[in-house]
């Protein structure tokens, strides 16, 4: 692992399970000032010739899109597992988005839908390649599943954009989803 990807999965943590360890004051939208960030990152050995500029060629470089710098403020796009829910603002997704999941898991999903479990939000995925390699994270042969956001949105199910490759939804209905063949 390069340093830029250390980097990333130490500001993931901060940023989406654990801003109290780095003292760090997030706003109900999950933002954190970017020299709040830094100045608790400089506090370890490891971390402490970071600045601004690191953080952009972190986020610009990263294959995942997982946190965005605006205005001195940084904040995680997605997977939140601290008790403060991070608002978002609901967007129209696209027509199909996909879930990929270990096949032990699909039973209960056919039954209760998708639920965030630990998260704050289900996470969706805009193409199949993306859920197919989140699946695997859990089974060698994950099972995809097709969700019909559209049918989903006008029913009334909130959809917000993760980045451009991770959908969020509060749950997903049973009803809305259905096995790729």
């Amino acid at each position: 692992m390069n340093k830029l990807e250390e980097l990333s999965k130490e500001i993931s943590y901060a940023l989406r399970h654990a801003p109290w360890e780095y003292e760090l004051e997030m706003n109900e939208e999950g933002w954190v000032p970017v020299e709040q960030l830094l100045d608790a990152l400089h506090r370890t050995d490891k971390w402490s010739n970071i600045c601004e500029a690191d953080l952009h060629e972190m986020i610009e470089k990263s294959e995942k899109k997982r946190h965005e710098l605006v205005g001195g403020k940084i904040r995680a796009f997605y997977g939140h597992s601290m008790p403060m829910k991070i608002l978002k603002k609901d967007k129209m997704p696209p027509n199909v988005l996909y879930h990929g999941t270990a096949r032990r898991f699909v039973e209960s999903i056919s039954k209760n839908g998708l639920l965030p479990q630990s998260r704050q939000y289900v996470h969706l995925s805009q193409d199949i390649e993306t859920a197919e390699n989140v699946g695997k994270r859990h089974d060698d042969k994950p099972c995809i599943l097709i969700i019909d956001a559209k049918t989903a949105w006008n029913d009334g199910i909130k959809f917000y954009l993760g980045n451009e490759k991770v959908w969020l939804a509060d749950a997903v209905p049973g009803r809305y989803i259905r096995k790729m063949q």
